[in-house]
């Protein structure tokens, strides 16, 4: 969320502006006069989505009737799809320029790539696409860090004057100290505002960290566990498995060990007219007892009468997959439920002699192909 972006920005003493969350209309004075926030300020929905302005997500009160007011319309209130939780109440800056500054990990080099354009705000991503040369990019060598010529190649290759060099360099480093710190996919400031002294403000963050590095990261955990999200996406996670939920009324679900298996289920899936309702990546070395956890929060999904599963066996082996069906039908009611079992790798025979002794509905498969056929033939079921 922007107001916990807004938070590491200090812990890196960027330069923000004065701010208070709440989750409440009637708490609005009081996180107001305890942080110390003055008028006029900004009201601004803590949403994890782009476009909040235009869609009526910030507002502006130069009192508090009119702070109030706008977190009673706000608040509970869904914005582009998103339900709003919390308010992030801002004081609002004088700018004469607002620029756009990020570092994003750029698959392609492998390396922190620092972007910069003097025509920042909302309409940055139409700057990209009308007039590309407005956007500066520098690549950043990890093993160096930020330079000292970067600052000063930004600012007059974008034909801007050097009065804020020293402030934006001192802004690029720690920048760079949080992106690399917290293990950071993006770190944004967009809008960068310039003030009538040539200050610098980070008006507005965005921060992706990598969600393999959350086990040392305890504060972003905290701030992960706080966000809306379906119960079975959480119940997943205790078993260090990635539940995603795909479409509404669908019937199908799938489960496998790795992100392009997935997307191939779900591809052949709904070619064949039938809709995918959830996925769930057992990740590596699943054993039996956590693939029978999996197939119960899968048949736990709302709508969904089978599982196809779809799995390759290395470190997770084909016997360990057959057992854990095997418990899930003990363990669970999956009655009138199918289970389609598609499986290659270590100790296949050994799954197939297991999942062959099984209920009709447990299915085996020698193919993705074979499989969606199988599920075609039971569509009356689904």
């Amino acid at each position: 969320m922007e107001y916990q972006a807004q938070a590491l920005f200090k812990k890196y003493d960027l330069p923000v502006m004065r701010g208070c969350v709440v989750d409440r209309p009637e708490d609005v004075a009081e996180a107001i006069a305890r942080e110390g926030v003055r008028f006029p300020l900004v009201v601004k929905a803590q949403v994890q989505i782009g476009g909040r302005g235009k869609a009526g997500g910030i507002q502006f009160a130069d009192d508090l009737a009119q702070a109030e007011a706008h977190a009673r319309r706000l608040l509970g209130s869904e914005l582009r799809g998103l339900r709003v939780n919390k308010l992030y109440l801002v004081e609002r800056a004088s700018s004469a320029r607002e620029w756009y500054l990020s570092i994003l990990l750029d698959r392609l080099s492998k390396q922190p790539v620092i972007i910069f354009s003097a025509m920042g705000g909302m309409e940055i991503e139409e700057t990209a696409r009308t007039d590309p040369d407005r956007i500066k990019k520098l690549v950043i060598d990890p093993m160096i860090g930020v330079q000292d010529y970067m600052a000063r190649y930004l600012l007059s290759s974008s034909g801007l004057p050097l009065d804020c060099l020293k402030a934006l360099d001192d802004l690029l480093r720690k920048l760079y100290a949080c992106f690399m710190d917290y293990d950071c996919m993006l770190c944004e400031i967009n809008p960068l505002a310039v003030d009538s002294e040539n200050r610098l403000i980070a008006l507005d963050g965005k921060i992706d960290i990598d969600d393999s590095a959350l086990y040392r990261l305890p504060d972003v955990t905290a701030w992960r566990d706080e966000l809306p999200e379906e119960e079975l996406v959480r119940e997943a996670r205790r078993f260090n498995f990635l539940y995603i939920p795909v479409e509404a009324g669908g019937s199908v679900a799938v489960c496998s060990n790795g992100s392009g298996m997935l997307m191939s289920c779900i591809d052949m899936i709904t070619k064949n007219g039938m809709k995918v309702a959830a996925v769930l990546d057992l990740g590596g070395g699943a054993t039996s007892d956590r693939i029978a956890e999996a197939m119960r929060i899968l048949f736990s999904t709302p709508g969904v009468k089978a599982v196809l599963i779809n799995i390759f066996g290395g470190i997770t082996r084909c016997d360990e997959v057959a057992g854990g069906v095997k418990l899930a039908m003990e363990r669970h009611s999956l009655d009138g439920k199918l289970i389609l079992v598609r499986m290659e790798g270590t100790n296949k025979d050994k799954g197939v002699e297991i999942i062959e002794g099984l209920h009709s509905d447990v299915i085996r498969t020698d193919g993705l192909r074979e499989s969606v056929a199988a599920l075609l033939e039971r569509r009356d079921r689904l």
